[in-house]
This record gives structure tokens, sequence and C-alpha cells, in this order.
């Protein structure tokens, strides 16, 4: 069984790690791994300067998503593994200048606690009225018609809960805007609770119930072992950064069969297999792993399947730009307690987010160190990636001293080191209906066979949904081939 893995992220090489897997074991099972820029990795990608440690993409995974801490057991990186500094975190909103922390008791973007909700400033007394009242929300009939993140919350909370939670918290994950994502798809309980309660805060309140019944019997059960009861880490990330993940894959597979610099111009498919084109070549391989963005792969199938290059190219992507400052702890002043700060568009900043890089994970930056990490692009403002590296570093620090400067006076001072990382088209955006585009999507694919499509476009964005995609892929290829 030959196999072509076209894009060398995380998708891909999660692909690449389980064939080279079932090759140890068969040696008839063939791939090549196929990545048009000069390295692998994505977007995961990590520096590490004079002892600290900079991402310049994502920083971590979700701990509940188990697909990332199994790679990275399986890979011998189990003691590597850092949790993030829960003890210490603490969000804020920025609202009319001022940082607002998100109060207690926030679940999902509901509020299901009476007292900080009242007390916050985050909301007006308008808003927090509405809150209560949304207890007496009555069940809404299940609709099979998708819509937007923003008009689920604005029918429950209001247009404020919308503006100053919804979309800067779901800016901060997707990069995208909440007035588009897809309710179904992005906060499918919530729409489950909808149905089945009315009142969101009543149907978290009723979940939060039963998550503590449950663990109180598996704490029961568990009673007099030594095991350690302690919460799991919202967060998980790697010592070294994410990029210690790339580089142990890489070490894992076939050098051979791995081609840098070598992008794929076009695949059709024969009787039999597939004929993959690069570099003004054709060779035959009985299935393709298609791991690059939906809109290249989109390009890529056209001439296969126009009506699935229709829904590919149909699934919108958003740009991001992130950028690191070193700063002289001693120098820059006490930062605001917590992880960092949320910026929602409505306050008409560039900044999207900043995270304190060096409270979240702890040992990953020098003694005396401090790591800031700010956000920008977003769906609403691509226009930046053209602005130059000094461009950008001055607006972040227009921004941190605006917001920042009188709670952290040093926040002036020059940086020790600045990073500029841009991404252009890298973060899938789930769109209204896409759940039905999936649908379509899955059902020209299963009339190809031999073609799977991995990423983040298509059943989850974080490292762990593509490791479990690129893996399941593989794995399925085999099974088939035996």
């Amino acid at each position: 069984m030959r196999t072509a893995i076209i894009g060398g992220g995380i998708a891909g090489l999660a692909a690449a790690y389980e064939l080279e897997r079932a090759r140890a074991a068969d040696p008839s099972v063939i791939y090549t791994l196929f990545e048009s820029r000069d390295r692998l990795g994505g977007s995961l990608a990590s520096e590490t300067r004079a002892g600290t440690v900079l991402e310049r993409g994502p920083d971590s995974f979700l701990t509940e998503k188990p697909a990332a801490t199994e790679l990275c057991r399986e890979l011998g990186l189990g003691s590597e593994l850092l949790p993030s500094n829960d003890a210490s975190r603490k969000t804020y909103i920025l609202v009319g200048n001022r940082l607002v922390a998100l109060p207690d008791g926030l679940m999902f973007l509901v509020p299901t606690k009476l007292v900080p909700t009242a007390l916050t400033p985050l909301f007006s007394f308008k808003t927090k009225a509405r809150m209560a009242l949304e207890l007496l929300h009555p069940p809404r009939k299940s609709r099979n018609a998708d819509e937007s993140v923003a008009a689920l919350v604005e029918r429950h909370f209001g247009s404020e809960a919308v503006d100053r939670l919804a979309d800067p918290l779901l800016s901060g994950i997707y990069g995208g805007d909440a007035s588009q994502l897809s309710a179904r798809t992005v906060l499918p309980r919530l729409v489950e609770m909808e149905t089945e309660y009315g009142s969101l805060t009543r149907g978290m309140l009723a979940a939060h119930r039963k998550m503590r019944a449950k663990a109180a019997a598996n704490g029961a059960a568990a009673n007099g072992s030594k095991k350690n009861s302690a919460p799991r880490p919202i967060f998980t990330t790697l010592r070294g950064g994410m990029q210690q993940l790339v580089d142990t894959v890489k070490g894992k597979l076939d050098w051979a069969a791995v081609r840098l610099s070598t992008p794929v111009s076009a695949l059709e498919k024969t009787a039999d297999g597939w004929l993959v084109h690069s570099l003004g070549t054709a060779e035959f391989f009985d299935s393709v792993i298609v791991a690059s963005p939906a809109w290249a792969a989109g390009v890529l199938l056209a001439p296969v399947d126009a009506a699935l290059s229709d829904n590919l190219g149909a699934i919108p992507y958003s740009s991001s730009i992130t950028v690191n400052l070193v700063y002289d702890e001693a120098k820059l002043g006490n930062l605001p307690d917590g992880f960092g700060f949320l910026v929602p568009v409505c306050e008409g900043r560039s900044l999207l987010a900043c995270t304190f890089s060096h409270r979240k994970f702890l040992g990953r930056t020098a003694p005396g160190k401090a790591v800031i990490r700010a956000f920008l692009g977003g769906m609403r403002n691509e226009a930046l990636l053209a602005e130059t590296d000094a461009a950008l570093v001055a607006i972040v620090r227009n921004d941190l001293i605006d917001i920042l400067g009188d709670s952290t006076p040093g926040i002036g001072i020059d940086p020790e080191y600045t990073q500029v990382t841009r991404w252009r088209r890298a973060m899938a955006q789930y769109a209204v209906g896409h759940q039905d585009r999936m649908q379509r999507i899955n059902q020209r694919v299963a009339l190809l066979p031999g073609l799977h499509l991995v990423g983040n476009a298509y059943d989850g964005i974080g490292i762990p949904d593509c490791i479990r995609l690129g893996r399941k892929a593989a794995k399925d290829l085999v099974a088939g081939s035996r």
C-alpha cells in the first residue's frame, strides 16, 4: 500500500507517524510526505532564546482532549508535559479601556453564580437583569436550521453579552466572529441545553450537578487508593515548546519518505489509485491523505470533483499575527494578576488578545524575564498582515501602554527582544451551516476511494483534533488494505 500525505502540519505528521508504525510491522506499507515549505510542523513553531521559550503559533492544547497527550506519551515525552498554572488563572476583558476580570462561575459563556454576576462591572444593570430573567426561558423546539453563536447568546443574554463576552472569547479561540460562527458546531452543548431546558443557565447548572455527582462517585470508588485526585489542568504544553512535539515525531519517521520544499500541483484520480503531480513529475499512490488547508485541498481536487472542490473552498479561514515581547521583569513592574486579557472589537483597537506567557506556564521563561504575547489580525483586520514587523510591534506597544500604563508604568520601556510571526489563512472558521457543508463533503469523499481529508477545517480546530484525525485516517487505510 502506497500512501501520499500532502501537508506536513501536525495532522499530516500524525498520519505519517501512524503509517511509520504500521511499516515497522508490514514493510509493504509505504508512504511519502509532501510539504511545500522547508520545514515541518505547520503552525507549531517554537524558538528558545536565552532560556526562554517563545511560541510562534499555538502555545498548548486542551488537556481534556486526549489525542495530543497520548501521542506525547507514546513518543517518550511524558516527563516533558507541563500543565498550565491554573492556580493563577485569571482572564480580563477590556471595557472602556479598563481591565475587568471575568466573573467567577462563568461556564461556556453562561453565568452560573448570582453574586459574582450581580457585582461584576463587565455588564450593565440591564444585561444583569436579563441574565437573571434568563432562568425563565422555556424549552425551545429543536430546529434543523443552524444559527450564529451571536444569535444564540443574544437571544438569552442580550447584545452586550455578545460584544463583551462571546465575541472576544471566541475570537481568542477561533480568530473569528461570533456573528459568523456556527452555534451547532462551536457550542453544541448549549444548543442541546436550550432544547431540553430552555434556560442555558439552568441547563449548565444541571450539567454541573451531574459532573459533581460523577466525580463524587469516582472518588468513592477510588477511596483508599493512592491515586492523585487533583483536577486536570485546562491546558498542557511541552517544556521545550510545541516544536518539541514536531521534532520528536520527525525523529520517528523514515526521512527518505519526507520531501520538503516539494509542493503538490495537482491530484489525478485513476482507475486503481491516484497520481500526485509535483515538480514536473507524477507518481502513483494507492491512497492520498490531504492534510493541507481546505482551500488548498479544494484547488488540488478541482479536476477530480468540482462539487467537492467548491465545498472545500467555501470553508472560511482567518489569518493571525503573533507578537512576542521579552522584558526584564524588574524594570517592567507588576502586570495585572492572571494570564492576560481579551479585547472586544467594540473597543476599537488592533490588539485582539494578550497573554502573560511567563505566568501561564511556569518554568519555560528565564529567571527575571517576562514574556507578553500579543495577537492581531483575525477576520476583521487582515490588512495588518501587510504591515512591517516594526510597525506591528509599535501597534502592540502603543496599545499596551494605553491599556496597562496606569497599573504597569514600566510597560513603556523597550523590550529586550521582539518576534513577529504571520499566519496567513491558517485558522478554519466553522461558519453557520458548517455541519451541512461537512455532510456534503463527506458524501463526495465517500465516492473517491483512497481519499482522506484531515486538518483543522473539518471536525475540531485544536491540536488534539488534528492528531486524532490524522492518525485515524492512517489507521483506516492500513485496516482497509488488509
